[in-house]
């Protein structure tokens, strides 16, 4: 088996599991229940295995479960070709997520580099409609899962400008306390406008030639001020110091880049296309960039889809099952029956999710 998977997931008191315990195989993973029994729980467990808060960008604190409030732990195996880790992520009420990995405590950071998730939740629905913070989180996820160190960057540039914005809003106008800022901001810019470009180039090779029944995107970057270089950053944040302080805010650089889409076929913008066009660009994109990394690491990542197959007629919900055994890839899909998965069968496994007095519980179960 080629592919890189969750082989075992235990969870202690996680929002709504006081315990739960699924030994895997490496095969999809379909998680059926009724709304509220605690499936995107389990999926938003996994993805807590890669940097940053999760599908839900949660913090810490709202994840633990209630009443108790005694903290939340996930505990899984990693398996793959020649490579098995143990990775252990806990949360003391009040206190900051902490990461092990095969028993020594690491930075988050570190788990980019052990297993790349790509995931789709109901909440991106609207990706194309609404502001452009959430598109640039979408990119830099895409960024992240072929390029590990673009979360770096980013910190790296995020911490920079909150000093620089501080500056700003005191109406500090000496260009000297501001350049060391710049050149650390220019710095992890030119890396992280390096890096989204390269993913979006990925994607675009991934989507093109590719048998699929979901219709491809053409992905552009718009940026008001456009840079590729230390200098040109540097240049830039000088020019518009003026206005920066007037805003109080930094109003140039990769956090105002907003991404875009053109449904290729129709050659019409993604914000411009019906709900369930837009819906079958984002499942398309999220194809393409599991594919595309299974091309460049042999490995397919784990692909994360909450509630997908209740947004699609049999014939897509098919081809979509179709195209995740096609790539390998363990994928965990959430519905709110068995039907919905049983185009699957012994493909994938099932697992019945109910709430019960003392919290959600997990089965295993075997397909129709």
């Amino acid at each position: 088996m080629s592919r890189v998977f969750v082989a075992s997931l235990v969870l202690s008191h996680f929002r709504s599991h006081r315990r739960a315990r699924l030994t895997l195989d490496g095969r999809p993973v379909a998680l059926f229940g009724p709304n509220g029994a605690g499936k995107t729980n389990l999926m938003e467990a996994v993805s807590l295995l890669s940097p940053g808060r999760g599908l839900r960008r949660a913090a810490s604190d709202d994840i633990i479960r209630r009443p108790q409030e005694i903290g939340w732990k996930v505990s899984a195996e990693i398996e793959g070709p020649g490579i098995g880790h143990e990775i252990a992520l806990t949360a003391e009420p009040s206190q900051p997520r902490a990461t092990q990995i095969d028993g020594k405590t690491a930075p988050q950071l570190a788990l980019a580099k052990l297993l790349r998730i790509v995931w789709l939740v109901p909440s991106q629905d609207r990706l194309w409609m609404e502001g452009a913070d959430g598109r640039r989180r979408f990119l830099d996820r895409i960024t992240l899962s072929f390029l590990p160190d673009h979360a770096e960057a980013v910190l790296t540039y995020e911490k920079a400008m909150r000093e620089r914005n501080r500056l700003l809003k005191d109406d500090i106008r000496d260009p000297a306390w501001y350049r060391a800022l710049e050149a650390q901001m220019a710095e992890a810019g030119v890396r992280i406008v390096t890096g989204r470009e390269e993913a979006l180039k990925r994607i675009a090779s991934a989507q093109d030639g590719a048998a699929t029944a979901f219709p491809a995107a053409d992905l552009s970057i718009e940026v008001e001020t456009p840079c590729h270089t230390i200098v040109e950053f540097e240049a830039a944040f000088a020019d518009s110091r003026p206005r920066d302080i007037v805003a109080g805010r930094t109003l140039v650089g990769p956090h105002r880049a907003d991404m875009t889409a053109i449904y290729r076929d129709k050659g019409v913008a993604a914000k411009q296309c019906s709900t369930g066009e837009q819906k079958a660009l984002l499942i398309s994109l999220i194809l393409a960039n599991a594919r595309a990394l299974k091309s460049e690491t042999g490995t397919a990542p784990l692909v994360l889809l909450d509630e997908v197959a209740a947004h699609l007629d049999a014939n897509r919900r098919a081809a979509l099952f179709d195209e995740i055994c096609a790539l390998e890839a363990q994928a965990w899909m959430t519905g709110t029956g068995p039907d919905l998965f049983a185009e699957l069968g012994q493909r994938a496994q099932h697992f019945e999710v109910l709430e019960g007095a003392e919290g959600s519980i997990v089965d295993e179960a075997t397909p129709s």
